[in-house]
């Protein structure tokens, strides 16, 4: 597993860190079932005044059901929730806004339509009914000051990068004056510089007396930044322990109740043929008239793992939808297997060899509406062996998909059930099998393990070192540092659409990475 910073040192001392004493929230028996799945079982949980608390397990293991519950998302069929010592029934997420809980979601709740400025003064009772768009974008600017962000208060929010929409919640529930903040997941899209950043921050807000849930796979952030960690596996707590003295590995094995294997280093192998040749590729932004992407080149060869690093909204989202065929370049070309294919069809591209495992895995990597089985067939419907003349061959479709649900450990799949239904660490797997079992020549992964529990993670990077080992090329996009360095052969680093540095595997670090990412040492790097 790829650890995040292992040098990082924790962020404040024994006697600056909360002490578990007055009671801000307080969970006893909470249980939710989905359909047939037990979500949550009889879960108990305390979060202490001025804390930062932690909470691991892997995907489906009831992190985010927990914390929807307690936002107001759901309602738990048993159980009671206490604030500040007073019974609680959330009706809504507004009640329990109001009740001065928060939270920002794997999958936002933003409005598209409307600016950053809007959406993070949207629904703040102290926005007068008439307002300029000049006092929303200075109240933008001094939130973004504040919280050090940086946000564009005029940019429309369905226009920006996973990363950046992040931001905007973040930005939003803060600028409300929450006092229980629950982030899922909050330094996924973030450079190593920008976590310590918004570490701090956290840490000033748990100082002020604000309490504060992470939901986060990275364990090593967990030592860093929290005060009490609280482990959950099959809807259960199964531990809740200071954070002082805990181990990585420790974590992880109550995480999966046993030793998580890790996956063999990576093997030294001299790279095949080039299979994916990109030349001068510029790409139109959501405003034409400017580049997300601008005159980039590389090549990727069989047997090879090359990473493409970046804070998200550096134009690695339109690279990949331009390389898989979801967007036209406005200049440069793509050539696969030697043959151009910069104006072909995403079918085309399939059928010759590309595979695509996309950033926003709900809505572009599967169908939420369908069965898993259905799913995993969305790229072999065409396949002979799977037809009986014109007609899909039922029988023999679901044979296949029910094999690649056992290969690849998919769970929680039940029959009817839609896809929507799974964990992300699930979707994820039912997204790889489908991509993977055609044994195609490229693979194309954007930020693929993002959002995933340390098992789910690791069994995605061996997919692409075992898919590298047998010859299979692959363009890995992650702004997980510590990720894309132990899995990938080469790296190049992207600012503002354009690559501005280049390392093998064996000379790139963290903290060199991290700065091109946030574009400093730029000219350096190019002279």
């Amino acid at each position: 597993m790829a650890e995040a910073h292992p040098d990082r040192r924790r962020l404040s001392g024994p006697s600056e860190r909360a002490a578990v004493a007055g009671e801000r929230v307080r969970l006893d028996g909470i249980s939710k079932h989905f359909f047939e799945i037990m979500a949550n079982d009889s879960v108990d949980l305390v979060l202490a005044d001025g804390e930062i608390h932690a909470l691991l397990g892997e995907n489906g293991a009831g992190k985010s059901t927990v914390c929807s519950i307690l936002a107001g998302l759901y309602h738990p069929d048993s159980g009671t929730i206490r604030v500040d010592g007073e019974l609680k029934r959330f009706a809504s997420p507004a009640d329990a806004l109001a009740a001065g809980i928060g939270m920002v979601y794997q999958h936002f709740r933003l409005v598209d339509e409307l600016s950053v400025a809007e959406n993070i003064v949207l629904g703040h009772p102290d926005v007068p009914a008439r307002v300029s768009r000049r006092r929303l974008a200075e109240t933008c600017r001094q939130v973004a000051q504040r919280f050090g962000m940086e946000l564009d208060p005029l940019a429309a929010v369905g226009e920006l990068a996973v990363g950046q929409q992040q931001r905007v919640e973040i930005a939003r529930l803060l600028h409300r004056g929450v006092g229980v903040l629950i982030l899922d997941e909050p330094t996924s899209v973030l450079t190593p510089q920008e976590s310590d950043a918004l570490f701090a921050n956290l840490r000033k807000l748990a100082a002020a007396g604000h309490s504060i849930v992470i939901v986060t796979h990275k364990l090593n952030e967990v030592l860093a930044v929290a005060d009490r960690v609280t482990v959950m596996r099959a809807g259960r707590v199964v531990s809740t322990r200071p954070a002082e003295g805990a181990t990585a590995a420790s974590l992880s094995r109550e995480m999966v109740g046993r030793d998580v294997e890790r996956p063999a280093g990576r093997r030294a192998r001299e790279p095949d043929r080039v299979v994916l040749q990109v030349e001068g590729l510029t790409v139109p932004g959501a405003s034409k008239s400017v580049a997300a992407v601008e005159d980039v080149s590389f090549s990727v060869r069989a047997g090879e793992i090359l990473g493409v690093c970046g804070v998200s909204g550096n134009g690695q989202r339109e690279l990949a939808e331009a390389l898989t065929g979801m967007r036209q370049p406005s200049a440069g070309s793509i050539r696969l297997g030697g043959k151009d294919i910069t104006a072909r069809s995403v079918a085309h591209r399939c059928d010759h060899g590309m595979a695509y495992i996309p950033e926003d895995r709900l809505a572009v990597g599967i169908a939420a509406g369908l069965p898993v089985e259905d799913n995993l067939m969305l790229r072999s419907y065409r396949d002979p062996a799977l037809r009986r003349g014109p007609f899909l061959n039922y029988a023999r479709a679901r044979d296949v998909a029910r094999n690649l649900i056992r290969e690849f450990d998919v769970r929680g799949v039940r029959a009817g059930v839609p896809a929507s239904a799974l964990s992300g660490g699930n979707v994820q797997r039912a997204i790889l099998a489908r991509e993977i079992h055609r044994r195609p020549s490229l693979l194309v992964a954007a930020s693929p393990t993002r959002g995933l529990d340390v098992r789910a993670a690791l069994a995605v990077r061996q997919a692409m070192a075992d898919g590298r080992e047998s010859g299979l090329a692959v363009l890995l996009i992650s702004e997980d540092l510590d990720e894309a360095i132990s899995v990938s052969d080469r790296l190049i680093v992207m600012f503002e659409g354009r690559v501005v540095g280049a390392f093998s595997a064996a000379e790139a670090s963290v903290e060199r990475l991290g700065e091109l990412m946030a574009g400093v040492g730029i000219e350096a790097e190019a002279a």
